[in-house]
């Protein structure tokens, strides 16, 4: 049974982290509030929740200031935030009889070490060993509305105080547990080691303690979690909680998972994107090959079903389809690239009295290209189905998996298993799909792996953009930013991660998807200079493609873009890169990070011939970065990033070994879709089809010297998975440019179909 304990009655006292003295009262509207839930028995379970905070705009001092824009006031981290705090209080976290404390998830690991900072925020709240510590992926939740969805490096940001306040509960209960058991006052108490510890010695471990805590008689408590100042775990660079399981093999992925009966299955998948099955020729051939045992039609192809992975794939290739047109069958890259460049253009008339800066950029699509393709488990029966996927938006999953299965929701269930690899591919649930398509039409349990080919040419990319920028100038300041970005339509059909927005996505004359993409765009893209009259604005050209967000969504390409063109004003106007930024960045936290990167990277030392350093900033989330990247170009068709100092201030690091890795994430995706890596469209469909032909970058293309600065705590987590990309691309393409002295102009530069394609 479930019994709220309400907050501000008679019998409810305050419980202090134990051995603390009081701290000062927070003032009056503070960010965040929590509810604690128990559940009676020998297990102790607590939730907690959130409320909102505001935002507070900077100035500066010698520029012509920039008003700010939507996303300086509240970014999208902010409204995910918002709308999830009505059910933040669902979040469960529980100590069992062993001593062993797990936390339920409501989020997706795909490799960025969430659950290695939940962990963190757990143990050092509940004063355990990290060990003890377990965190489980949560199931789909549809209750949780807003709040089961792993997007816009926001996972810390919006857990970081539920997630305390539900150990600090748990902490609570337990010790008063401990204080009616000795005939002592709770405040006489600490805790330690996963036991509470009495004055006198005596000890009693969590797990002795769980049934009372979790007692209904128990006097209802508030509580609080520790200080910042009283951390000793959080904030400590710590190894991933999964890190061992992961390069001995014994983690377990979707495929990994033993599911009794599930028969492997492959789809066979049109020519060109979106294209649709007309008729399967040769179906009674193929289902005699060995060990088939199915074969069935879906919107997405034509599925085979066999004893293993190997006869699947034999039997899927071996399948004549009639294939009917897909949506983009008449265009290539020149054609896409056309119906960008005439999506936009430049502002008829300059600011009176200035002069200014005009360029233009092109971006390739880039595969998300994650280690593990897409892939599901499905069983579905006639009354009830179950899925098991890597899924990042797992509650629209299961409410459209539901509909098209034709059963209640609440009948089918949906499994988040860790995956191996996202960077925004996840937020989408097409294998999830079509393995239970698969698993209805052939009545039994499917085992859906997608190929490396299918992955990279069926996946989700990231779409091609084109980028107009003026920059315009007078007296020495900049008094205008003006970028205008056309981009293939980015497909946001996933809504905020549950059907009511999803189902938004999909109205009509442009007030869904589109509409959803702009409010996305104006809530992430910001620039962080004091440019005078700044617009930074999305045209969405409507070429139906698998998009999808890729990390950084927007910011990469349209900062990056900024990053490089203020590299030529300040050359034009006979300034250093890094004053020249410097005197534009609004506030002393931005400077500061630029100052760490040029001074630890010794910015304007001599450098050879062909070589050259590059500067980067960029701010989102809450959190800011510069990077300082050194190149060698001696030969620029084979470029290679030699050096980089990264500095990120993301407010307070859970984990700053985790931040170092995903700074490092992102600078590798800079470097490669800066330099290499991309998608060639040729007739409505990507020419890649393997890591060998899209040219990711490997272990060679990495600097042999990374240095990375987290700079000192202050505040609450910013966001930090996307932070990395848009400083590395700018850093990247400036050190090119003045490597080489040809500035760059569409990416990535060096883009050549240096391979035979697979067939299609």
């Amino acid at each position: 049974m479930t019994e709220q304990l309400k907050p501000g009655g008679p019998a409810e006292e305050t419980a202090p982290v134990p051995g603390e003295a009081d701290p000062a009262p927070r003032p009056h509207g503070t960010r965040r509030r929590f509810l604690t839930y128990l559940l009676a028995g020998p297990t102790l379970a607590v939730a907690a929740g959130l409320g909102p905070e505001g935002a507070t705009p900077a100035a500066a001092d010698g520029v012509v200031p920039t008003l700010p824009g939507p996303a300086d006031l509240v970014d999208l981290g902010d409204v995910l935030i918002l709308a999830g705090a009505p059910t933040a209080h669902l979040l469960v976290l529980t100590v069992g009889e062993d001593g062993t404390v797990t936390f339920r998830l409501p989020r997706e690991e795909v490799g960025q070490g969430i659950t290695t900072a939940v962990a963190m925020l757990v143990a050092e709240e509940l004063d355990v060993p990290l060990a003890r510590v377990r965190v489980q992926l949560e199931d789909a939740r549809p209750e949780l509305l807003f709040n089961q969805f792993t997007a816009s490096s926001n996972s810390v940001r919006s857990l970081y105080d539920p997630v305390r306040h539900a150990a600090a509960a748990a902490r609570a209960r337990l010790v008063a547990a401990a204080a009616d058991r000795w005939d002592l006052k709770p405040g006489a108490l600490t805790t330690r080691d996963g036991a509470v510890v009495a004055p006198d010695g005596r000890t009693a471990p969590y797990g002795s303690l769980t049934t009372a805590a979790a007692s209904r008689h128990l006097v209802a408590l508030t509580a609080r979690p520790k200080p910042e100042s009283a951390h000793t775990l959080v904030g400590t660079p710590t190894p991933r909680v999964d890190a061992r399981a992961m390069v001995t093999g014994r983690q377990q992925y979707t495929l990994d998972l033993d599911v009794p009966g599930a028969k492997p299955c492959m789809v066979r998948r049109p020519p060109t994107v979106h294209g649709t099955v007309r008729s399967v020729n040769n179906e009674a051939a193929v289902r005699a090959m060995p060990g088939v045992l199915d074969t069935a039609v879906i919107p997405t192809g034509v599925a085979v079903v066999a004893e293993t992975f190997g006869q699947a794939l034999d039997a899927k290739n071996a399948l004549d389809v009639t294939w009917g047109p897909g949506t983009v069958d008449g265009y290539s890259d020149d054609g896409i690239r056309a119906r960008l460049r005439s999506a936009v253009s430049f502002p008829l008339l300059p600011l009176p009295l200035t002069e200014h800066l005009d360029a233009e950029f092109d971006f390739a699509p880039v595969s998300h290209a994650p280690m593990e393709t897409n892939a599901a488990v499905a069983d579905v029966r006639a009354d009830r189905a179950t899925v098991w996927s890597g899924l990042k938006a797992p509650i629209v999953a299961q409410q459209t998996i539901a509909k098209e299965l034709g059963l209640p929701v609440g009948k089918v269930t949906v499994h988040v298993v860790q995956a191996g690899g996202s960077f925004g591919r996840r937020l989408f649930f097409d294998a999830a799909l079509e393995a239970a398509q698969v698993s209805k039409r052939c009545g039994r349990p499917v085992r859906l792996m997608w190929s490396r080919v299918d992955d990279m040419r069926h996946g989700r990319m990231r779409p091609a953009t084109h980028h107009k920028i003026r920059l315009s100038y007078a007296a020495g300041r900049v008094v205008g930013l003006d970028h205008r970005v056309a981009a293939v339509e980015t497909d946001m059909r996933h809504g905020l991660g549950e059907i009511l927005t999803a189902t938004g996505t999909k109205l009509p004359g442009g007030l869904g998807n589109a509409a959803f993409a702009q409010g996305l765009f104006h809530l992430t893209v910001k620039s962080p200079y004091h440019f005078g009259v700044t617009s930074q604005q999305l045209t969405e050209v409507p070429l139906r493609m698998p998009t999808a967000s890729w990390r950084s969504v927007y910011s990469a390409n349209t900062r990056g873009a900024e990053e490089m063109l203020i590299d030529e004003l300040a050359a034009k106007m006979g300034k250093d890169p890094v004053e020249f930024r410097r005197s534009f960045l609004r506030n002393r936290a931005q400077r500061a990070v630029l100052d760490k990167v040029a001074a630890e990277g010794a910015w304007g030392r001599p450098m050879p011939a062909g070589h050259a350093q590059g500067i980067g900033f960029h701010e989102e989330y809450k959190s800011r970065t510069a990077v300082l990247a050194e190149i060698d170009a001696t030969d620029p068709r084979h470029p290679r990033v030699t050096k980089a100092v990264i500095a990120a201030d993301v407010g307070r690091a859970v984990n700053p070994r985790g931040l170092e890795a995903q700074l490092l994430g992102g600078l590798t995706d800079a470097i490669a879709t800066t330099l290499t890596a991309g998608l060639h469209i040729d007739k409505g469909l990507p020419l890649e089809g393997s890591y060998s032909q899209f040219h990711y970058a490997r272990q060679k293309d990495t600097p042999p010297d990374v240095r990375i600065f987290v700079m000192p705590a202050t505040g609450e987590p910013g966001g930090a998975g996307e932070l990395g990309v848009p400083a590395a691309v700018g850093a990247i393409g400036n050190a090119y440019a003045r490597a080489t002295g040809t500035r760059p102009r569409r990416f990535p530069v060096n883009f050549d179909v240096d391979f035979t394609p697979f067939p299609r």
